[in-house]
Parts: C-alpha cells; sequence; structure tokens
C-alpha cells in the first residue's frame, strides 16, 4: 500500500497547512486526553506533531515509526525519542504502555489485526488507544495534497468493528479538520470558524475521525470440577485352586 514517506510528512507540518492541522488536532487530542500525568506514552506511525505537550507531564514519552515510511529525528533539542520499527513487533516488554497515539498508521497498514494485537499486548490493563485516521465521508480523503489522502479511509462504523475484533472496547469519539484541504489564505485564517461550524452542522463530514477505545481484559474464572460418575469395577473371575493332594487323587483313579 503507498503511504507517504517521512519527508514529506515532516514538510507537510511545517506547512502554513500543516500548522494548522497540528493546532486543531493537538485541540482535540488534549480535550480527550486532558491529564497524562505519570503515564508511559507511545506515539505510531507519524505522531510527533501531537506529543510534544505531554513531554512536560507525562513519566515518558517515546515515538516509533515503521520501516515502509523511514524515521526523522525527535525532538531537536536533546537525546532522541524516536525508533525505526517494525509494527508487527514492537521492542516493547507487555503491559509497558498506559497510552498509545496513532496517526498516520492505521489507514496505511497491512495486516492491520497483527498490529493491533500488539499494540494490545504492550498496553497496561488498563491502557487506551487513540487512532486518528481520514473519514470517509470527509474531503481529505480525497485528495493526495496532503498525508490525509493515501491509504483507507474510515468510518466511525468500521473503526467501531475493527477495535472490537481486536479486543478493544471504543469510546469517546470526535471529527476534526472541517475546512477545506486547501492553502489559501483566506481558508487557514478562518480555520477556526470553520471547526465550530462544522462541529454544529456538518459533524459526519470531518476531515479525521479521531476515536478512543480501551483496552479489554477479560477475567478468566476457575472452571467448576467436573462431575464424573462411578462405574462398576468387573474384576475377572477367580481361578480355582488346585491342591498336591486333589492331584494325587485324580492320580490314582486313572
Amino acid at each position: 500500500m503507498l503511504r507517504p514517506d517521512v519527508i514529506d510528512l515532516r514538510n507537510f507540518y511545517h506547512s502554513s497547512l500543516g500548522q494548522v492541522v497540528r493546532r486543531i488536532i493537538g485541540r482535540k487530542i488534549r480535550q480527550m486526553w486532558p491529564d497524562l500525568k505519570n503515564f508511559r506514552v507511545l506515539g505510531l506511525g507519524y505522531a510527533t506533531p501531537y506529543l510534544n505537550p505531554f513531554r512536560g507531564e507525562a513519566e515518558r514519552v517515546i515515538s516509533f515509526m515503521p520501516l515502509e515510511q523511514g524515521v526523522i529525528q525527535w525532538p531537536r533539542e536533546g537525546g532522541s525519542l524516536v525508533s525505526l520499527v517494525d509494527e508487527h513487533i514492537l521492542p516493547l516488554p507487555d503491559a509497558s504502555i498506559d497510552r498509545i497515539i496513532w496517526v498516520h498508521g492505521l489507514e496505511n497498514s497491512t495486516d492491520v489485526d497483527s498490529i493491533m494485537q500488539e499494540l494490545w499486548r504492550v498496553l497496561t490493563s488498563t491502557g487506551k488507544l487513540m487512532v486518528v485516521v481520514p473519514s470517509r465521508r470527509g474531503l481529505w480523503s480525497r485528495t493526495e495534497n496532503t498525508p490525509f489522502g493515501y491509504g483507507h479511509p474510515y468510518s466511525d462504523k468500521q473503526l467501531n468493528r475493527l477495535l472490537r475484533d481486536n479486543s478493544f472496547t471504543p469510546g469517546d469519539r470526535q471529527g476534526a479538520l472541517y475546512l477545506p484541504p486547501s492553502k489559501w489564505r483566506l481558508n487557514l485564517r478562518l480555520a477556526r470558524a470553520w471547526e465550530n461550524v462544522g462541529e454544529k452542522w456538518w459533524g459526519h463530514f470531518s476531515g479525521v475521525r479521531i476515536m478512543e477505545a480501551e483496552k479489554q481484559v477479560y477475567a478468566l474464572t476457575a472452571l467448576p470440577e467436573r462431575k464424573t460418575r462411578k462405574r462398576p469395577v468387573i474384576l475377572p473371575a477367580a481361578r480355582p485352586v488346585i491342591t498336591g493332594r486333589q492331584v494325587r487323587r485324580a492320580n490314582e483313579k486313572l
């Protein structure tokens, strides 16, 4: 599946349109997760534009970028917090992450079930996943001048099914990017107005869908003891015991 290169993603978020997108989606993410104090946060795909606000409060923030996309240094200053990984085999122990933000990933991934099983594995028992994907009904999935025009867009119904099939419970959901995917200066100036009007009147026609899901953990209960019916034991017939005297008597008669 064709997916945007890491350089294209970086250039987009450095553009005027990309900066507006970062603010709009970042505001939604922050509304859904207002406090991540002492949490361990993982960004998957190309999530670095949305991770900086959490670095000051979370216990740890790291980012994984898939092999097919490529990797780029993050953050600009200090030690690197990003790694190039195989999405199907994450280099993390079980139950080691509290929150995962998956951006520019799901819509471009193959063998999605395998990746989601890995996400389930590394999340703690109370862990949550946030997925940001292009919307099937929005304008952004229909043009390739932004990263949201690549891959497979999703509806809320499709996301629900995918998450449930992989042992996640869908939760809060939001729409974002109601403004047209255009770099026109007037369009960017009116971005906040576009979002306000879109949320009120065009809720199902957002450019992206943002959905939160919680890891499902099923308690294993002890199986009841299996009752076995007692069956009668049939013993072999007893053999007659022949003594030496009986043998001698039998010989005398002969």
